[in-house]
This record gives structure tokens, sequence and C-alpha cells, in this order.
């Protein structure tokens, strides 16, 4: 898990903000954690490595799906 953060900032319509505000919330999740979710994911189906990365547990979901 990352130890230390950096801010992102970007723009965003504020009607398409409301709705995913909204969504994030009716799941039990902050927009941050949604985020940092796809971000992985762009990163992976890019094969992108990245330094933080989970060792253990990418080992340990290959049969979890």
């Amino acid at each position: 898990m990352e130890t230390k953060t950096a801010r992102l900032t970007l723009l965003i319509d504020p009607v398409k903000k409301k709705a995913f505000e909204e969504l994030c919330a009716a799941q039990d999740l902050t927009p941050s954690q949604v985020v940092r979710q796809m971000i992985r994911d762009y990163m992976k189906l890019h094969g992108m490595d990245y330094a933080t990365k989970n060792k253990i547990g990418a080992a340990g979901s290959k049969g979890a799906k």
C-alpha cells in the first residue's frame, strides 16, 4: 500500500461530479477510492507496473475471479 500521497487535480463538469459522488456514496466508497482503483485498473490494462504495487495481493488474487 502507498505510504505517501500526491494530489491529482482535474476538471469535470458539475453535473457529472455530483452524479459520481452520489454513485460512490451509494456504494459506500469515497470518490478518491474509486479514482485510485480506476487508475490501477488503467495501468494494469496497459501493462504499467509501479513501485508500490502489492506483490502479495497480486499473486493471491489470480484465481479469485
